[in-house]
């Protein structure tokens, strides 16, 4: 494989992670986050190759010994076989965390209605404060019990600041 391929499938493997992060990061649709995820691990997945691959030039070979050979034969620079088992275990992996968030967000469109994470997030408080028989929060922004102290005016406070002229 030429530099300007292997350069290629580099910059392609960084462009689906940078991809699926960015997804992760702006969208608000569920689906669409599971998508993005799914990039993400994609691109991994290709990283993870990329590193352990060689080169044919440098005399590299799979790790198979054939029963014909004698060891004298073999060449001394095996292709490591780690990256590519670390690769098929990620895939399964992935496989499966893509299901689970599927069938997720699945059984939550069908429970509440929507995709959109905002939504979703706001019924779901909803729901929580009245099987717990809470009030909902006013304002995540906001102290619980309101402003404790009544707002200074400008004159009083340079009053009440020692070292300064009232």
């Amino acid at each position: 494989m030429s530099e300007f391929a292997l350069l290629t499938l580099l910059i392609g493997a960084l462009g689906l992670v940078a991809l699926g992060i960015g997804g992760l990061v702006l969208s608000r649709n569920l689906f669409r986050v599971v998508l993005a995820l799914a990039l993400a691990e994609a691109g991994a997945n290709l990283l993870l190759v990329l590193v352990g691959f060689r080169q044919s030039a440098w005399g590299a070979i799979a790790p198979i010994i054939e029963s014909g050979r004698d060891a004298a034969s073999l060449t001394p620079s095996m292709v490591d076989p780690i990256p590519q088992a670390l690769v098929l275990t990620a895939i399964v992996i992935g496989v499966g965390v893509q299901a689970l968030a599927l069938s997720l967000a699945i059984r939550a469109y069908g429970a509440y209605g929507t995709l959109d994470m905002n939504a979703l997030r706001a019924r779901m408080e909803t729901d929580i404060d009245s099987a717990a028989g809470t009030q909902p929060a006013r304002c995540q922004h906001a102290p619980a019990g309101g402003r404790p102290l009544p707002p200074i005016s400008a004159g009083a406070r340079r009053a009440d600041t020692p070292g300064t002229p009232a």
